[in-house]
């Protein structure tokens, strides 16, 4: 369980409203209370750097929240230290919705999901927007290699808190890389099958 996940999550509103369900004490001497924040750790850091794609969150002056899916290479979100997560933003439809919120609020968060394994992780974090110039080996670290897309500027996420999600209502899908991979193994089995069946036939065949 995350640290202090309570002090940003859990504002009177909601506290008010665990109370009319009733599900207040399920919080109330849990992890959710412990303070400060909390340490991205190696199961962390392996879910997070085997994603290939994330939602993002942010409230732009107005109050309205703004979600949309940010997509790369597997792990091009990258576990900077065990605070900070980073990644290179790349050239989209150019509506610069989600940039020019963090402009006016930092605050964003992050939800991450892992349908096949039908796993979720949300985080909570401050965000900083880096240009590429002056920042050259953050921009190593974060540009995948090969990646053909342009690069506008560098995103780093200060982590303010983090929280992993129950499995309750998620869809167990796969992507279409490993469904074709499962697919080509299952068509290779077939074809091992249909020649050992041919041979079979063949030695048994009458008069021979």
């Amino acid at each position: 369980m995350s640290q202090g996940l309570a002090d940003i999550a859990f504002t009177p509103a909601v506290k008010a409203r665990q109370e009319e369900e009733g599900v207040s004490g399920l919080y109330a001497d849990s992890a959710y209370f412990v303070p400060g924040k909390p340490v991205l750790g190696d199961a962390e850091r392996e879910f997070i750097e085997a994603r290939d794609g994330f939602y993002l969150s942010t409230v732009s002056e107005t109050g309205w929240p703004y979600s949309q899916f940010k997509g790369g290479p597997q792990g091009f979100l990258k576990v900077l230290d065990r605070h900070t997560l980073g990644y290179a933003e790349f050239r989209g439809n150019r509506q610069y919705i989600s940039s020019g919120n963090l402009t006016v609020n930092d605050r964003a968060f992050l939800f991450l999901m892992d349908y096949a394994n039908r796993r979720r992780m949300k985080v909570w974090a401050k965000v900083r927007e880096l240009p590429l110039t002056g920042n050259e080996d953050l921009a190593a670290r974060l540009i995948p290699e090969g990646y053909r897309a342009l690069p506008e500027r560098l995103v780093v996420l200060d982590v303010e808190t983090y929280d992993w999600n129950c499995p309750s209502h998620i869809p167990q899908k796969v992507s279409r890389q490993a469904a074709e991979a499962q697919i080509s193994r299952l068509l290779l089995h077939i074809r091992q099958l249909e020649e050992e069946n041919a041979e079979l036939k063949s030695f048994l065949a009458p008069g021979e």
